[in-house]
């Protein structure tokens, strides 16, 4: 009876590494793919200037802004368009009421909210965001490792406290 259990035991443990490697190895693959359709995007086209910021976000200002500049906390009042990276829509509110969220606390995905940072209100700009910065690899709301575009205007901007 020992023994049966230990083999149990050892085909448990074999059947785990086996899975974590393979799992481990696929995330590898679909990490290389969404990084080569991002280049190719970036290839294709080579009229818009990202600029590839640390955390991975490719960030292009596309009209600058003439008020303040979006800091935690501040409120953003946000009109935008959610693309694929082959242009077809999945989300918008052009329109339509603004997209209202505190800036940096967590209401948006992380590649969005990061890129208001960088705008200032009246400002445009595009958010080319990878998927680690998005939605991930959970295929939740999604195709996991799905890499988007985001076309944003800040339309308004009201001051946090502190400021």
């Amino acid at each position: 009876m020992t023994l049966i259990i230990k083999n149990m035991r050892l085909t448990v443990i074999v059947g785990i590494i086996l899975i974590v490697s393979v799992s481990c190895n696929l995330s590898k693959k679909y990490e290389r793919e969404e990084a080569e359709e991002i280049q190719q995007y970036l290839d294709s086209h080579t009229d818009l200037n990202f600029e590839l910021k640390p955390s991975g976000l490719y960030y292009l200002e596309v009209l600058a802004g003439t008020g303040e500049i979006a800091t935690v906390h501040d409120t953003a009042y946000v009109i935008y368009t959610g693309k694929y990276l082959n242009g077809t829509p999945f989300d918008t509110n052009v329109g339509k009421d603004s997209l209202i969220f505190p800036v940096g606390e967590g209401f948006t995905i992380e590649g969005f909210d990061e890129g208001i940072t960088y705008m200032r209100e009246k400002g445009k700009s595009t958010f080319l965001i990878p998927s680690r910065l998005g939605w991930g690899s959970s295929g939740y709301y999604m195709p996991a490792y799905t890499p988007i575009v985001f076309e944003v205007e800040l339309a308004r901007l009201v001051q946090g406290p502190g400021r």
